[in-house]
């Protein structure tokens, strides 16, 4: 069963995440940003994994706390339901529209984290209260857990609702396929013959 629960107290935040990789695409998100669980339910919905999200955080001061720790817990979820990583496609990407927006996403599961995030157009914008220059740390936070190699890139697009959600979308699209086990193959997808070492 490739399920994992992870529960993260700080003074900051009180956060709990359960994820199925095998799932159906059912969420329940408790979050104090609107905005931001509107994005997560995309995340699960879009990835087919079932995600259950309780977080709460320090909202009134920031809701950077809270989405980069929502991050890191999906991430370390992420990891420890993939075990050893055997039989995995390891790698997913994704090309995704939202309207006049575009995102790319590319994703490896190699055991190593590396981040790249080319997204200025979403610099100093907000949608609703959502500071949108937090989804960097959203995602920031879930490669370096998860220990995956994360590019992200918006080359156009206007409305910041629609470039954060075709992020998120094609963030999705291209995890649901790195996790899928591939029927011909069952082994460990590396020359090495590991990806947790």
């Amino acid at each position: 069963m490739r399920r994992a629960e992870i529960e993260r107290n700080t003074k900051e935040t009180q956060i709990k995440v359960a994820i199925d990789l095998d799932g159906r695409g059912k969420t329940e998100i408790v979050t104090p940003l609107p905005f931001f669980g509107h994005m997560l339910d995309a995340l699960g919905r879009h990835s087919l994994l079932d995600l259950k999200i309780d977080a709460q955080g320090d909202v009134q001061v920031d809701g950077h706390h809270t989405v980069e720790d929502v991050g890191i817990c999906i991430g370390q979820a992420v990891r420890q339901a993939l075990g050893d990583r055997r039989g995995i496609s390891r790698y997913g990407d994704c090309a995704l529209p939202m309207d006049e927006a575009l995102a790319r996403v590319a994703l490896d599961f190699g055991g190593r984290a590396a981040f790249v995030y080319q997204a200025d157009l979403l610099k100093g914008r907000k949608v609703g209260s959502f500071d949108a220059e937090l989804a960097r740390e959203f995602f920031s936070g879930f490669a370096s857990s998860a220990l995956c190699n994360l590019h992200m890139e918006v080359p156009y697009g206007e409305n910041a609702h629609h470039i954060l959600e075709a992020l998120f979308k094609a963030f999705a699209r291209a995890l649901r396929s790195a996790v899928a086990l591939d029927p011909r193959d069952v082994n460990v997808p590396s020359t090495k013959g590991t990806l947790t070492a």
